[in-house]
């Protein structure tokens, strides 16, 4: 089973949190050892007056020294109501004076150092102090070390690290709090878009609002906005075309079935093949009504947005076309003619679109163009690369012009079998190329003229 992935809500609160508590921890051990050494400092002085007081007591004696103290005095500097205070008086050569012997500190050059040690089985601070000879007073050199136990420093230790870090806590614990309510109330408009979202019935393709949201969140719903309207005309054309395909081949299937169906029942041969004919030429519309509309899914402006555009020479592309459909336009008697441009007609474009789209006029000029009549494809470098499409054929309204570029839509009355989506076809692949298809009267006055106008190669 696949672990959870981690929320957005909680990796900010980590990155945010995390570093303040390892702030605090990093600050309590520091204060833990600038409590220790203030409390160190503090109490270090009045150690070092209790060794410089036995120093100043400290007189010539038969023996050598002697220490002159009463027990008045004893009481005033060793009585300490919190530690234990322990003294030694020794010469320089280390023989006894007075007090209880206490360890040596490390070798030093000063003459008053402090060291810690232990005393008595319990760890205790210590100071040590040389004392210089007196020559006039006949009273050798000696050395005063002072123990003390740790108690009141380990209080003060103890009261400075409190009254330092209870504060820095509960500031960090308003910190986190605050880190918390601003996290939760950032991402408030990630949720509502989640929610949002979640509501939203299938087909509700609305782009989500944008207004009031942060700086850093807009993008992200201006992405999401260009991804569903992507979707949006994605399945428009799924479904357009799905339409369309329904549309155009149910009546063509209808027919080839009938037209089976009555094969099937036939026992006259002539009468078998006429069926059969005529399911071929069923089976021929069909495919012709296919081909037709995978073009038009293809040539779809969304469909075919990353049509790669080469130079053309316009010119030479619809005299090929034109020479192609020759055969055709002779069964009818047609007179197909071309007058081409005087040079080449450079443009960009898709040479197997625009072959198509030409196709397609010339399909339609050959088809309605009545017997015996004329077709003529003229190539025009200026003021734009156009190409006109004269024919015969019965004059089209001006108020149907328009809707000639429909798809599925027909003149009634021509007797032609189509689909009426060659225009349709051609239109799409000139608005693909930045160009456009019009339809006018025929200079002559009899049949229409089709023009093709692109925009010229840079």
């Amino acid at each position: 089973m696949a672990s959870a992935a981690p929320t957005l809500r909680g990796q900010l609160l980590a990155w945010l949190l995390v570093p303040l508590l390892a702030l605090l921890a990093v600050d309590a051990v520091l204060t833990q050892w600038m409590a220790a050494n203030l409390a160190r400092r503090a109490n270090d002085r009045p150690l070092a007056e209790i060794a410089r007081e036995l120093s100043l007591r400290l007189r010539a004696a038969p023996d050598g020294l002697a220490l002159d103290l009463t027990a008045e005095a004893q009481a005033i500097l060793f009585g300490d109501p919190v530690d234990r205070i322990r003294f030694d008086v020794s010469t320089q050569d280390g023989r006894a004076v007075a007090g209880e012997r206490l360890a040596a500190g490390p070798p030093s050059a000063a003459r008053e150092a402090f060291y810690d040690g232990a005393a008595a089985g319990e760890p205790v601070r210590l100071v040590e102090l040389r004392v210089d000879a007196d020559g006039a007073a006949g009273r050798p050199a000696a050395v005063v070390r002072v123990a003390e136990t740790l108690h009141k420093r380990e209080a003060l230790a103890r009261e400075i690290l409190v009254g330092v870090l209870v504060p820095e806590a509960l500031l960090v614990a308003v910190a986190c709090l605050v880190v918390w309510v601003g996290v939760v109330h950032g991402l408030a408009p990630l949720e509502r878009l989640r929610r949002t979202l979640a509501s939203r019935p299938w087909g509700d393709w609305r782009p989500l609002a944008v207004e009031g949201v942060p700086g850093e969140v807009r993008p992200l719903l201006e992405a999401i906005n260009r991804l569903v309207a992507d979707l949006d005309r994605a399945l428009t054309i799924q479904n357009r075309f799905i339409s369309d395909a329904a549309h155009q081949l149910k009546t063509p299937i209808t027919a080839l079935r009938t037209q089976l169906e009555l094969a099937a029942r036939e026992d006259d041969p002539a009468r078998l093949r006429e069926a059969l004919g005529k399911a071929g030429a069923g089976l021929e519309r069909l495919s012709r009504v296919v081909s037709q509309l995978l073009s038009l899914a293809r040539n779809e402006p969304e469909a075919a947005a990353r049509v790669t555009l080469v130079a053309l020479d316009l010119n030479a592309l619809a005299l090929e076309a034109a020479t192609e459909w020759v055969p055709e336009a002779l069964k009818k008697g047609i007179d197909l003619g071309f007058e081409g441009a005087a040079g080449p007609v450079a443009i960009r474009g898709d040479a197997l679109r625009l072959r198509e789209l030409l196709d397609n006029l010339l399909d339609n000029a050959v088809r309605y163009t009545r017997d015996g009549g004329r077709v003529t494809v003229r190539v025009a470098a200026s003021p734009a690369p156009t190409v006109d499409v004269n024919d015969d054929g019965p004059g089209i309204p001006p108020d149907e012009r328009e809707r000639v570029f429909q798809r599925f839509h027909r003149l009634l009355g021509t007797g032609q079998d189509g689909s009426g989506l060659g225009l349709a076809i051609a239109q799409e692949i000139a608005r693909l190329h930045g160009g456009a298809i019009s339809l006018s009267e025929d200079a002559d006055g009899v049949g229409n003229t089709f023009s093709l106008t692109l925009p010229p190669a840079p």
